[in-house]
């Protein structure tokens, strides 16, 4: 049986975004960026400020996206962004979607 090399394993991450990040592009520039690197997952408001996605690909690429979510788009202010496992079986393979505010 043919084994997957690391580079090419698939794995997800959940990330919460705080700060100043909301009406300044944040979830177009993610998106763009997550396209970008060839991430499947969304992207989304969430009520209280923060912004929300979850992100699945090869884990040089999530290292890159969790990277760029600190800094995001010049207007942005990034207080702190919460990394956590996600489960990738339930995304769509090769998408990414920005979702409705929740």
């Amino acid at each position: 049986m043919p084994t997957e090399s690391a580079a090419s394993l698939k794995s997800a991450r959940h990330l919460r975004i705080t700060g100043q990040v909301q009406g300044v592009g944040y979830r177009a520039a993610f998106e763009h960026e997550a396209r970008a690197l060839q991430l499947s997952g969304w992207v989304r408001n969430r009520m209280d400020g923060s912004v929300e996605a979850v992100v699945a690909g090869p884990a040089e690429s999530l290292e890159r996206i969790i990277a760029w979510a600190w800094k995001g788009p010049v207007a942005a202010r990034v207080d702190e962004v919460v990394v956590s496992n996600a489960d990738s079986e339930r995304l769509k393979p090769a998408t990414f979607e920005r979702w409705p505010t929740a």
